[in-house]
């Protein structure tokens, strides 16, 4: 289960090799999350249609290791865009990946962009 968790990293911004296509934005629920798969790696991708925004995370809640967090309750906290898992509830920042329950696990984040109605995520790799 730990070496599933290690192959997700946090991507910023500044760090982006490579820019992957996820799909034309009208393929995602507005204000709710879908799951797309790079290489090995569930994504979650999100977009937040009442703020403008686009985010992606690991697919995998660290908690349970299960590929559920798509399919969790979107938010914010004090202004913090966040991700409940379905099973649990625990919240992480999507801006971050921070538990905002105050845990130790976090989730990696990764930078989206829209370029012509398409949806890019950023990763290393």
């Amino acid at each position: 289960m730990e070496q599933l968790l290690q192959q997700y990293q946090s991507v910023t911004q500044n760090k982006v090799m490579h820019w992957f296509k996820a799909g034309n934005i009208n393929d995602f629920p507005k204000d709710g999350g879908a799951c797309v798969k790079y290489k090995s790696k569930q994504i979650a991708v999100y977009h937040f249609a009442r703020k403008s925004a686009w985010y992606a995370c690991q697919n995998l809640c660290p908690h349970k290791m299960e590929m559920v967090l798509s399919r969790g309750m979107v938010g914010d906290l004090s202004g913090i865009p966040k991700v409940a898992c379905p099973l649990h509830k625990k919240t992480f920042s999507l801006e971050n990946g921070e538990n905002l329950n105050g845990e130790d696990y976090k989730i990696a984040t990764y930078p989206v962009k829209i370029e012509n109605e398409n949806v890019y995520i950023g990763f290393t790799d």
